[in-house]
């Protein structure tokens, strides 16, 4: 007779893996604080701050707050995102554009998702495949995330700023705030 055995998850997740339920989404961004997450790679801290300073200024959203990684390709450490959920109302985190990276920046935000705070991942196209299963192992296969075009390190500040401008209905979009307010 098969004897069944226990299986253990190695990815260490499975507290709360199975909730996919998105944090509840602001109706306007006005006045909240907007939560930075830099994962160390060349050009996030401008895409991030580019697209800060648009949700500001169009948006009406508060203060944005940078924070940095100590390594691009884990996920954020427990004492970081509780510091970044108690100080941040959405949560915006960048730039995956290799695979280590990408999938620790979508695991990212699946964990502010979960700890309440809205937050959109972005990685870049080319490791659409690689935050897809980010996503699946963290037990959140839909988690929406956003692609920019590859790649990202070379990018001049002017093509950066670009590729912010080019990703801000999508960054909208996920966080759940309509046009014009």
């Amino acid at each position: 007779m098969a004897q069944l055995e226990a299986l253990l998850d190695p990815t260490g997740m499975e507290a709360g893996a199975a909730d996919t339920t998105l944090s509840p989404r602001p109706v306007s961004l006005k006045g909240l604080t907007i939560g930075l997450l830099d994962n160390t790679k060349p050009n996030s801290t401008l895409l991030l701050e580019t697209i800060a300073a648009q949700l500001q200024d169009q948006y009406g959203a508060g203060e944005a707050r940078l924070y940095t990684k100590d390594y691009f390709g884990t996920p954020v450490k427990q004492t970081l995102l509780e510091e970044i959920v108690r100080e941040c109302d959405v949560v915006i985190t960048a730039v995956g554009d290799c695979g280590s990276c990408s999938a620790a920046t979508v695991a990212d935000g699946i964990m502010f998702e979960r700890a309440g705070v809205p937050t959109v991942s972005i990685t870049s196209d080319s490791f659409l495949m690689s935050g897809q299963a980010m996503a699946s192992v963290q037990g959140f296969p839909g988690f929406d995330f956003y692609a920019v075009k590859h790649p990202m390190a070379s990018l001049t500040a002017e093509e950066v700023r670009e590729r912010a401008m080019t990703a801000m209905p999508e960054v909208l979009r996920i966080l759940g705030v309509e046009e014009g307010r």
